[in-house]
């Protein structure tokens, strides 16, 4: 008995695709074009300062009076130079523990300050947060005799220990307002709830309501870090010793009473903002973070 052939179908063969077109040409608005070029015009208002400090810092000392835009020659020995004939080293590592230190100790008594602030209904709670702001009111020259004075008598002169107590004091105020408040903002139900998971205060603290609040530390850090960074007034009466002296004091030795070394001085300035620089680049997703935080449910 002979079995019917299989009848085989094949699938049908598919149509080529029709040859793509052009993709349509999105018509630029004249808003955009516009928008555009004021964002650019405004960038180059605020780089051109910078590429100037640059431009000067490598400029021969020979030219550093004719009226161009670029010298004949760019001398690069001079970024070298400024090392060997001065403190800036010396100086450099001054305000990098100076800074360093001084972001340390804030965070260190801030976290614990503004943490307890924010989750204790605790008597004379407003008064204290007022307190605080009312130091933050005080201006470091208005305290500047009372500090010599006091530093004299510990003999804490030209130390980069006085240096950063003064730096962190005067930043601690800002430090506890902005924690105080982002921590403020975290519901407490997260912590209770790691309570019952079996975590203490402490490790609900460090586990659980530091992660969250980590744009707040972030923002207090880059505060506290440049303003320690670019201070001036304390470092030039509290420290009379060139090698103790920090970088911003360091480079106002270019200028002199008769003639200014305008080279060293913006080649000192290139490497001033180099590290401040170094370090917004690593943190800077965790500002935006805390820019954007609470924008999104």
């Amino acid at each position: 008995m002979s079995t019917p052939a299989a009848t085989v179908t094949t699938p049908a063969r598919r149509s080529a695709p029709a040859a793509a077109g052009s993709a349509p040409r999105r018509t630029v608005r004249p808003r955009t074009v516009i928008i555009a070029g004021l964002a650019w015009l405004l960038a180059a208002v605020f780089l051109l300062p910078y590429l100037e400090m640059v431009v000067t810092a490598v400029r021969p000392a020979g030219e550093l009076r004719d009226a161009t835009y670029l010298p004949g020659h760019f001398q690069w020995s001079n970024l070298i130079d400024v090392w060997r004939e001065s403190n800036l080293g010396s100086n450099l590592r001054v305000t990098l523990l100076v800074a360093g230190g001084s972001t340390l100790l804030v965070l260190l008594v801030a976290l614990p300050a503004a943490y307890y602030t924010a989750r204790t209904r605790f008597r004379g709670r407003t008064v204290f947060l007022l307190l605080v702001l009312v130091t933050q009111m005080f201006q470091p020259t208005s305290l500047l005799v009372g500090l010599y004075r006091e530093f004299y008598q510990f003999d804490m002169l030209n130390s980069v220990w006085t240096l950063i107590l003064c730096n962190g004091a005067f930043n601690l105020a800002f430090a506890i307002w902005i924690l105080t408040a982002y921590i403020g903002s975290i519901p407490v139900e997260l912590e209770e709830a790691a309570m019952i998971d079996g975590l203490g205060r402490i490790g609900a603290l460090f586990r659980v309501t530091l992660p969250l609040a980590m744009p707040g530390v972030v923002t207090a850090v880059i505060f506290t870090f440049i303003a320690a960074w670019n201070e001036f007034v304390m470092g030039l009466t509290l420290s009379t010793v060139p090698d103790s002296q920090p970088l911003t004091v360091g480079i106002n030795s270019f200028v002199g009473n008769y003639t200014v070394q305008w080279n060293y001085l913006f080649a000192g300035s290139v490497v001033a903002i180099v590290p401040v620089v170094i370090l917004f680049a690593f943190i800077e997703r965790h500002v935006v973070s805390g820019l954007t935080a609470g924008s999104v449910k």
